[in-house]
């Protein structure tokens, strides 16, 4: 076994394979009315050297046994408008990733999540806490909604209102940035701007009478905010992305699954191999 390698699943005599993971969990919905940004969902990667969510170290790869079904679901974005939600967790074997906080709305209250969604315009809401080791926590509400938190900021205060940018993984073989927090929305009446997505999937957020974007499938991004005429042809927040599950492994073994959507199973990347696993609740992957 690798040295710093954790095991997992022991079958006797079988043999095992090393995984690599980058494992996002869906992204929080932004908020309506000048709303909050959706906070980008939990991020978690044992690639290399590369940097985990909340700019922590690299976790260790799982030691896994070949012919055994290991669970894998890929979190929902939560949904944006005027009932929003966070988003949903991420499972990866021993590993989840938890889904990115609302952004709030008027008259709610932002959520806590892997990132944290941004706080409301009009209370100068505090936005939501992150997680540890998986993103940051949203922003404060001020002259528009509070950008949500993303996997290596936070989201933005002071009439600035974007979200949180996101970390970019090689794991794939192409640098690719993800987990970014949703921009927060504004209205017609006071100063601020709307904010821009974190980079890395983050939906923009809107001005007023607009419904802000929604995040990035299978980057986890999280939504932006709708904006606010004062009342007066209000709108919704943007839906967070879907969450995702990368995996790397050696070029001797050969991955299969149940019950999930792949957008790359078993492709070669140097002298490896990886699969990309883009859907699926309740799904399972085995080597051989």
């Amino acid at each position: 076994m690798p040295l710093g390698a954790a095991r997992f699943g022991f079958a006797g005599g079988d043999t095992s394979v090393e995984v690599q993971y980058l494992v996002i969990a869906g992204g929080g919905g932004g908020g309506h009315d000048a709303g909050g940004g959706g906070g980008a969902g939990g991020y978690r990667n044992s690639y290399a050297s590369e940097t985990s969510g909340r700019n922590s170290s690299t976790e260790t790869p799982l030691i896994l046994d070949k012919g055994i079904a290991y669970t894998v679901t890929i979190g929902g974005g939560g949904v944006g408008g005027y009932s929003n939600g966070s988003g949903s967790n991420t499972v990866f074997a021993t590993v989840t990733s938890i889904g990115g906080g609302k952004g709030s709305g008027y008259n709610s209250s932002p959520g806590v999540g892997g990132s944290g969604g941004g706080g409301n315009e009009y209370s100068d809401q505090n936005g939501a806490a992150g997680t540890a080791n998986q993103g940051f926590g949203g922003g404060k509400g001020n002259d528009e909604g509070g950008g949500g938190g993303g996997a290596s900021e936070a989201g933005d205060t002071d009439a600035q209102g974007d979200g949180g940018d996101g970390l970019a993984s090689s794991i794939t073989g192409s640098s690719v940035t993800r987990a970014g927090g949703g921009g927060g929305g504004r209205s017609i009446t006071r100063g601020g701007r709307s904010g821009t997505g974190g980079t890395g999937g983050g939906g923009n957020g809107t001005p007023h009478d607009v419904t802000g974007y929604p995040g990035t499938a299978n980057t986890g991004g999280g939504g932006g905010g709708g904006g606010s005429y004062d009342g007066v042809g209000n709108a919704g927040g943007g839906n967070g992305g879907k969450g995702v599950v990368i995996l790397r492994y050696p070029a001797s073994a050969t991955a299969s699954t149940s019950g999930l959507t792949t957008s790359v199973l078993n492709g070669t990347v140097g002298s490896e191999k990886y699969t990309v696993i883009t859907g699926g609740t309740s799904g399972t992957i085995t080597w051989s």
